[in-house]
């Protein structure tokens, strides 16, 4: 989802943005209107985030995937040993990915908890660890971080901005922009500077990240009408109180599905309680015959996009930040009345 107020305002302006007479789609990304706003969006994004100085941001084609291949190409020779932790379906991805670019060490993994942080034996000799911050499939969040002395780097793509972070932990974040950062054509990447620079020659220049550095991000012309409803989405987040806000939102309307789930005799969750996804609520049928009534008599209320994903199964309700508390207390409502109807069956 995209909040209604962001929409709104795009579909407002869309003809006509700030007087210019065109749409923001149709105007040069090196016009200075179109810099005011790069800046701006760029700007917001630090302040929400806290992101320190010694970090850089940058904006990207590719999404999150074509991070997967351009973390290695940044960070490591082809000889350099990786730590990975594989937590579902797309660490597994990144982990392929990695592997045709470094020497990759799974040090753990699991689809339905977290292995304890203490007990994993790192590669003394790896030169970062890579996690999936929230798995979108199962629906698993990391709560906590190991204490290491190499670079974390994570894929924030689901989680971003649902909560505050320390960006300090990390040597690098990335994460695509279609789940709370707006829609889909945009990916960015919080780097350290002490991580930049060090690309191996043969990395392609769209897919080195001091390329991006030196240029703002505008080494090639960029997804304009992704930045600008990112842009519009920063000054959302702030207007609602900043992510502190939203995140105490966020929590509510997790606890509120998963409050129902726990204490239902229909529907369960397969995920360890302290590692579970305030993003992605994933949840099974003790009787699984219902699920296709279940999902036609939600979509019938209004309630959509519920089915979970193939490779897991069951249902899964995605509550981004800009699904409203409204909208979960309706399933929660919805959940409860089905179960009530059907609990003979």
């Amino acid at each position: 989802m995209l909040p209604e107020e962001v929409m709104k305002k795009a579909q407002a302006e869309f003809l006509d943005w700030k007087n210019t007479g065109m749409s923001v789609m149709e105007i040069s990304h090196r016009s200075k209107e179109f810099m005011q706003l790069a800046s701006k969006m760029e700007a917001d994004l630090r302040e929400i985030m806290s992101i320190p100085d010694n970090y850089k941001i940058i904006f990207t084609h590719g999404g999150a995937s074509l991070q997967f291949a351009a973390i290695p190409l940044n960070l490591v020779a082809e000889n350099d040993t990786v730590d990975y932790i594989n937590t579902g379906v797309w660490s597994a991805k990144a982990i392929k990915e990695a592997s045709r670019f470094a020497k990759v060490n799974v040090v753990s993994t699991s689809e339905n908890h977290i292995a304890d942080l203490s007990s994993i034996n790192f590669s003394d000799d790896a030169k970062y660890l890579h996690i999936c911050q929230n798995e979108t499939i199962t629906g698993l969040e990391f709560q906590s971080l190991p204490s290491l002395d190499k670079p974390i780097i994570a894929d924030f793509s689901s989680t971003i901005l649902s909560r505050p972070i320390n960006i300090s932990n990390y040597g690098v974040i990335y994460a695509g922009s279609q789940k709370n950062i707006g829609s889909a054509g945009l990916a960015i990447v919080i780097v350290r500077q002490d991580l930049l620079g060090r690309a191996r020659g043969s990395t392609p220049n769209l897919m080195n990240w001091q390329t991006y550095v030196d240029n703002n991000s505008m080494f090639n012309t960029p997804s304009t009408y992704s930045w600008y409803l990112a842009g519009l989405v920063f000054e959302w987040i702030k207007d609602q109180g900043g992510v502190s806000k939203i995140a105490e939102v966020n929590k509510r309307k997790a606890q509120k599905i998963y409050t129902l789930i726990d204490n239902s005799k229909l529907y369960y969750n397969e995920v360890e309680r302290n590692v579970r996804s305030w993003m992605n609520v994933t949840f099974k049928f003790n009787n699984k015959e219902l699920e296709a009534k279940f999902l036609q008599e939600s979509k019938d209320i209004g309630l959509l996009n519920l089915k979970g994903h193939k490779a897991y199964g069951g249902m899964r309700a995605s509550i981004y930040n800009a699904m409203p508390e409204e909208g979960v207390d309706a399933l929660v409502q919805f959940m409860q009345i089905f179960e009530k109807e059907n609990s003979s069956l």
